[in-house]
């Protein structure tokens, strides 16, 4: 008996926090303190490393995710899309896999192309340091290499809202110049 209602109250949190993803739609979540994003240094497939100070002056989307994650599974075609029309802007995409080899990414990438660059956490370190509890969760960093916005969950990221948010991040440091 307390198990079922153990797994009632679960059922029930569960789908209070699908209905509230929902509700938000396509919102970026602003990061109030606008604190530094934590400094990184990954590897992508193809053995390059890629630093986040490397992307200073940037807007720079950090998404991280996992092959075994069916919602990051969901927004990779989307990401793709949004990526071909937010490199024109000068705006950089990064996907952070989390927990998983070279092999295991490369086989997600048969069946999920794309043309930005995935890094590899194999310890999750960055991860940890992102403060991320749920996948996928995506950082939008400012050219100032501050924390933005965070998303939490899916999105349909060629939203035009979306992309123009997105952009406005990066108009928004060219005239405070």
């Amino acid at each position: 008996m307390l198990f079922l209602r153990v797994a009632i109250i679960i059922l029930s949190l569960s789908f209070t926090l699908i209905g509230r993803a929902a509700d938000a739609g396509q919102a970026l979540h602003p990061i109030a303190d606008h604190r530094a994003a934590p400094g990184f240094a990954l590897y992508d497939m193809d053995d390059k490393q890629h630093s986040l100070a490397d992307y200073r002056g940037k807007v720079v989307i950090v998404n991280f995710w996992a092959t075994w994650c069916p919602p990051c599974r969901q927004e990779f075609p989307s990401m793709e899309k949004a990526y071909q029309q937010l490199q024109k802007d000068d705006i950089v995409m990064l996907a952070i896999d989390v927990g998983e080899d070279g092999d295991t990414i490369f086989e997600f990438t048969a069946d999920y192309p794309v043309t930005f660059p995935i890094l590899m956490d194999m310890d999750a370190k960055i991860t940890r340091q992102y403060g991320v509890i749920g996948l996928p969760t995506t950082y939008i960093i400012d050219p100032q290499g501050r924390l933005a916005y965070q998303v939490i969950g899916t999105r349909e990221w060629t939203d035009p809202g979306l992309l123009n948010a997105i952009r406005t991040i990066k108009s928004q440091k060219a005239n405070s110049q």
